[in-house]
């Protein structure tokens, strides 16, 4: 923090910089390119919310249902394998897929089928929804993982005198298991808001490989400041991004859990 309000002296210390207020803050927002990656930033954000909340609810609802406890625990590892995985294996995983010249899906899918194969890393309109598969296919795990720790935790008394009223599956999925599952629910989607101006830098630059052409649908702050720092080499630009993210998360963060805490305190996360 002290950094990014300072001009960095190597020979003064981190302490000894002339102080120079908020002008590292200003690349950040004086650049044409600003609108673009918080755009992205935000909106990639909410997406993989919305669609991470219902996918693992949805998933870890199905593994329930799974009675066969070994069969159980093998799907829910399969699930969780790529989540420990790093984003630089991922982003092979991907160009083995992607790849123009030697990927699966031009290869083996597209030229059997006598369609022209596609330029991936070229063709930016296809990205947005690559990035999600891959966010929720890595992310899936954890998610799944939470949910289902709850589930489990769910007394079988509920689902014993649903089926004595004759409740159908999707009825005590609707009364029962949704209803007990708010409070992490609420909890990660809190959790998720306090990130919303931050990107994982993996999935936006190691998958897309830095490639020119996708700039405009995979710029994200983190990425953006990271290329600043390359070009420029300048600290403290860096360190005010950081800052920048830090400051706005934790505004994100109080205020949601503000909101929450006003309709129900059991569900706050303080």
């Amino acid at each position: 923090m002290q950094i990014a309000f300072r001009e960095l002296d190597y020979s003064a210390g981190v302490f000894g910089g002339r102080f120079v207020g908020f002008d590292n803050f200003k690349f950040l927002f004086a650049t044409e390119d600003a609108w673009i990656m918080i755009r992205n930033t935000v909106l990639y954000n909410l997406l993989f919310i919305v669609v991470g909340t219902v996918l693992g609810l949805t998933v870890a609802i199905l593994f329930n249902e799974i009675k066969n406890k070994l069969a159980r625990k093998f799907f829910q590892s399969a699930v969780l394998i790529p989540y420990v995985m790093s984003m630089v294996i991922v982003s092979y995983i991907g160009y083995a897929f992607l790849s123009n010249e030697t990927g699966f899906i031009n290869n083996s899918i597209l030229e059997p089928l006598g369609i022209e194969p596609v330029s991936w890393y070229q063709e930016s309109k296809f990205w947005p929804f690559i990035l999600l598969f891959f966010e929720n296919w890595k992310g899936l795990g954890f998610t799944v993982l939470m949910n289902t720790a709850f589930i489990m935790s769910i007394n079988d008394e509920y689902y014993e005198a649903a089926e004595i009223d004759s409740a159908t599956k999707w009825q005590q999925i609707r009364y029962i298991t949704l209803p007990l599952l708010k409070p992490v629910i609420t909890l990660m989607i809190i959790l998720q808001l306090g990130r919303i101006f931050s990107s994982d830098f993996g999935l936006f630059y190691q998958l897309p490989m830095n490639s020119g052409a996708l700039y405009d649908v995979t710029t994200t702050i983190d990425t953006y400041a990271f290329r600043a720092l390359m070009k420029v080499g300048d600290v403290t630009m860096s360190s005010a991004v950081g800052v920048f993210q830090s400051v706005v998360g934790f505004v994100l963060l109080v205020s949601a859990n503000a909101v929450v805490r006003k309709f129900n305190k059991d569900n706050s996360l303080f």
